[in-house]
């Protein structure tokens, strides 16, 4: 254990020097912590890199933590190996990566406010985060922005979005007549705000409701009260700059803008700290290391939303030419093959060490994002014996639902 952390170290035999940190996603509220190997263990271990990974020293969506511990680990890889009989050399590179609250611990970990205010600090040399909370609390806001829009077309606009739990079951009568793959007609209005909502008309998003299997788990975190269990007391919630559009249908549009909630944060609900990083660490756009981040289409969890913020906060703040992004035509939460993770990761390390940019895809121009060919570019179906069930199972399921990519 370290700082009441469990971790996980390995070093190859034929180690290159370099040291990748892994974090891990959400593991939920309770008391037993674990370690997660990285899906590319594999190949890292095949290509000379260390890599260490934190089960941080408590579960909850504590991003904080999970930035803190995952540094300290980085911090006291030497001290370790050598306490194991291996002294080493430090690290001439550490790199970082993560899925979903991993990749908002490793966007986060990279930031200019971590540096600053970080009581565990590291300097890394490039980040892979992959289905990441990219809009660190934006993500929040998007979920009360789908509630709010659900609750009115069905009829309970005025219901608190708190009491959740007393017309969900209404509601999801009123939009689905099977959730959430077959909906009704006021449903068919609800599901083109929601295909707005979470990044625009994009190739997998249906497959992604139908049979994607990640919308019910946004469905279950509705109701919430803007207060992240067990790590932030005040609202963080805001959906002020929401525009709701249900396409085609404009007077439907200004009706359900007119009468949907709009919910605001408490004052500073998410403010700096004096003992280190906020509640909830933020993802400014403030970086100067090369970022290859790879994300999902049909993923309406952690959707393809998250990189449209990040690439605008990136852009905002100078830093565009840092950023390297990368569309995969996957139906569901993280479903990646391990190619796909591979070769965003070594495109990385490739960028770092040779100083030549990979390429990517846009992400925020809608007309590319809606071609029925986005996403084919780095989408590599071929399956591996490290993959996960999700990607085993939903692949076949994606290719035999839509149009074959060029080549």
């Amino acid at each position: 254990m370290l700082g009441g952390a469990a971790y996980r170290i390995e070093v190859p035999a034929n180690w290159n020097g370099k040291l990748v940190m892994y974090a891990h996603g959400y593991a939920g509220t309770g008391e037993a912590l674990g370690v997660s190997n990285p899906s590319i263990r594999r190949h890292l271990i095949q290509q000379g890199y260390a890599w260490a990974a934190s089960s941080y020293s408590k579960n909850y969506y504590d991003v904080r933590a999970g930035v803190e511990d995952t540094n300290k680990l980085a911090n006291n890889f030497n001290a370790i190996t050598a306490a194991a009989g291996r002294t080493l050399a430090t690290p001439g590179r550490i790199y970082i990566t993560g899925h979903s609250m991993g990749g908002h611990i490793t966007g986060a970990a990279i930031e200019a406010e971590a540096a600053a205010t970080a009581v565990n600090k590291v300097r890394y040399h490039g980040a892979v985060p992959m289905c990441g909370v990219m809009g660190d609390t934006e993500l929040f806001n998007q979920f009360t922005a789908v509630q709010v829009t659900a609750q009115a077309l069905a009829g309970q606009a005025t219901v608190p979005t708190t009491q959740w739990s007393t017309i969900s079951a209404g509601v999801t009568a009123a939009l689905f007549t099977t959730f959430p793959s077959v909906p009704t007609a006021t449903g068919q209005k609800f599901v083109s705000v929601l295909q707005n909502i979470t990044g625009g008309p994009r190739p997998l998003f249906a497959q992604g409701l139908a049979f994607g299997g990640s919308f019910p788990s946004l469905w279950g975190a509705l109701g919430g009260d803007g207060t992240i269990s067990g790590i932030l007391l005040d609202n963080v919630l805001d959906t002020r700059a929401y525009t709701y559009t249900i396409d085609g249908d404009t007077a439907g549009s200004s009706a359900l803008n007119a009468t949907v909630q709009k919910i605001t944060p408490a004052a500073d609900a998410n403010r700096l700290r004096r003992d280190g990083l906020r509640w909830i660490p933020v993802i400014n756009g403030e970086i100067s290391i090369p970022v290859v981040s790879i994300h999902t289409l049909g993923d309406l969890f952690v959707p393809f939303s998250m990189q449209q913020t990040y690439r605008q906060r990136v852009n905002a703040k100078g830093n565009g030419n840092w950023l390297v992004q990368r569309a995969i035509r996957g139906a569901s939460h993280c479903d990646f093959t391990v190619a796909e993770q591979v070769d965003a990761f070594e495109a990385m390390v490739k960028w770092e060490r040779d100083g030549i940019k990979p390429s990517g895809d846009d992400v925020t121009t809608a007309a590319t994002v809606a071609a029925t060919t986005y996403g084919c570019t780095y989408t590599k179906n071929t399956l591996g014996p490290d993959e996960s069930g999700a990607t085993r199972a939903l692949r076949p399921a994606i290719l035999a639902s839509t149009p074959a990519c060029p080549g």
